[in-house]
């Protein structure tokens, strides 16, 4: 008969550590999510005043509330926002920062091959190429078509959005056939979507200075008015004229005026001018 073992269980030998059906911690503490959809609409309204500085104040509060709350989602969330912030800002060892945690927690949450890493992808990407870092936006693009063609994604914002940043890569690296057929991929997606059209100016004004680049102001001057022409109908349609119409018509002004629609520029200008007051 074997020797009796009198040594009392401890509690780990008998208790499991984790939960078996979400994986928690025994004790460890709740996780507490942060609220997005409002941090969304308090940082759309800091940029309708063009506060920069209260965005990121914004932003950055919310990350650490979400880091001491164990919210990754929240998290992940928040990185993706100041990784755009920072883009629109100029600061690229900010963005650089989130860009690299935002990207980690593709792996951590297990989101690859979603839509949510494809979105990811994207985001960082477009700040890369922002910055003159094509290679690596052209690498990142790569991956988020993928993950957005994984999960099936068909959701025309997504897709439109992808198919023009992904042009602009290409235009900067002068890889050009391959830019004209994103762009009328952007094209097509946008033209059908509720709400598209001033995707549709900006990926037009996009176009327009691809051609510029490819072929020169002069030979290609033609096209280039028929592209600014083609852009400025969209910004007299049905829109709400909001922070993002105001954001749009600022960001294009710019683009008018270069090719020489001064008076397009200006009245845009105004618009957003006129926005910014009122909010």
């Amino acid at each position: 008969m074997g020797k009796k073992n009198d040594t009392p269980l401890a509690p780990e030998d008998y208790v499991e550590s984790r939960c078996l059906l979400c994986g928690e911690e025994y004790g460890a503490p709740a996780m507490r999510p942060i609220p997005q959809r409002r941090i969304t609409e308090k940082t759309d309204e800091y940029m309708s005043r063009r506060d920069y500085a209260g965005v990121e104040r914004h932003l950055t509060y919310w990350l650490e509330e979400a880091r001491l709350g164990r919210d990754l989602r929240g998290e992940f969330y928040i990185c993706g926002e100041l990784v755009g912030h920072y883009r629109k800002t100029g600061e690229r060892e900010k963005m650089i920062i989130y860009a690299a945690r935002e990207l980690e927690l593709i792996g951590i949450l297990g989101f690859e091959g979603t839509v949510s890493a494809g979105t990811a992808y994207v985001n960082v990407a477009t700040a890369y190429n922002a910055f003159g870092e094509n290679e690596k936006s052209a690498e990142l693009f790569r991956k988020a078509k993928e993950a957005y063609e994984n999960a099936g994604c068909s959701d025309p914002d997504l897709l439109g959005g992808l198919y023009n940043n992904m042009a602009l890569t290409c235009a900067a690296l002068s890889k050009y056939d391959d830019a004209d057929e994103y762009f009328k991929r952007a094209l097509e997606i946008m033209e059908n979507a509720p709400q598209g059209e001033l995707e549709c100016a900006m990926t037009l004004l996009n176009m327009a200075d691809a051609v510029c680049a490819r072929y020169g102001a002069e030979a290609a001057e033609g096209k280039i008015f028929d592209l600014l022409d083609r852009a400025r109908a969209y910004f007299d349609g049905d829109h709400p004229r909001d922070g993002y119409y105001a954001f749009v018509c600022e960001k294009c002004a710019p683009s008018f005026e270069y090719y020489g629609y001064f008076a397009d520029a200006k009245e845009l200008s105004r618009r957003a001018e006129e926005i910014y007051e009122r909010d």
